[in-house]
């Protein structure tokens, strides 16, 4: 597969961290991260049956993740003050993100590329679309909502079973967090695969463990507000992906998603979580690639 690299990158100048996997001449299906996520939750295997199906891959720490920029400086991150209004905490948004992932984009020489979000990576994905429409070629925004706090929230359960507790310290408290975490947002129709889980989470933290830069994404996350009449202006191809089961962001957030950009093709997968179970891999490959390969076949023609 790919070898890591890091470039300086877009209007902030930060390093990124990215791979680059397949052909380079292929159709390129930028995968962007969600919250506190690093390159490596798109699993090789995952990014494999992207490029056995004719796309080139890239994926990419997010500023404030694993090896890329951190934040260390910035303000501390006020989240209840973030959720009453007062945004004053919030040392970046998702548009500043996407203008990371936009960078990214430039820094390798591509005018434009198909552009495949899971959760707050979605938002970041859409925030692309919308204020860089003339850089995505195709939207994909899987586990993700619009920013309207109505609709795509977490259940109260799953959000107590994940920050309640005094925070994890060191290697193994931390990987030990990340595994039941995993499993509380995991796919109930699908086996759990522990030994995977811990060995994503053990890689995470030895490639950068930065708890203060999670609450500084939430905030970004937050303050960047809702979307969804900015998405109803959009004319791009887009799938948006969910699970019917989904703990995290629930599913009303890709129904109004869907409902919002012009043309959007919605699919619903009982028993998906908030993760995705190698068991789908190959279905949702398959739907990434039909959408990818649709678009560029009317590129070809036009």
């Amino acid at each position: 597969m790919g070898e890591m690299k890091a470039l300086n990158v877009g209007p902030s100048g930060i390093e990124v961290a990215y791979e680059r996997f397949g052909d380079p001449q292929a159709p390129p299906v930028l995968l962007v991260q969600g919250l506190a996520a690093q390159m490596i939750n798109w699993h090789e295997d995952f990014c494999a049956e992207l490029v056995a199906r004719g796309m080139q891959v890239i994926r990419f720490d997010n500023r404030d993740v694993g090896r890329s920029s951190h934040f260390p400086d910035a303000p501390p991150p006020d989240l209840p003050a973030v959720l009453a209004g007062d945004l004053s905490s919030a040392s970046y948004n998702l548009s500043d993100m996407a203008a990371d992932a936009v960078g990214l984009l430039d820094a390798l020489g591509l005018d434009s590329a198909h552009i495949v979000g899971l959760s707050m990576g979605g938002a970041i994905a859409q925030t692309i679309a919308i204020e860089r429409p003339g850089r995505i070629r195709s939207l994909t925004s899987m586990l993700s909502t619009t920013g309207d706090m109505s609709v795509g929230q977490a259940t109260p359960e799953t959000l107590s079973a994940l920050f309640a507790g005094p925070p994890a310290e060191g290697r193994q408290q931390v990987i030990d967090q990340r595994v039941r975490a995993a499993r509380v947002v995991g796919s109930p129709g699908f086996e759990f695969d522990e030994a995977a889980a811990r060995d994503r989470a053990g890689l995470g933290y030895d490639r950068g463990y930065d708890p203060a830069a999670i609450a500084r994404t939430a905030v970004a996350s937050v303050a960047s507000g809702d979307r969804t009449a900015l998405l109803r202006g959009l004319d791009v191809p887009a799938l948006v992906i969910h699970g019917a089961d989904d703990p995290m962001c629930d599913v009303s957030g890709a129904r109004a998603t869907a409902a919002a950009i012009p043309g959007a093709e919605l699919v619903i997968i009982d028993g998906l979580g908030h993760d995705l179970p190698r068991a789908l891999w190959s279905e949702i490959t398959s739907r990434i690639a039909t959408l990818v390969q649709r678009v560029e076949s009317v590129t070809v023609n036009d």
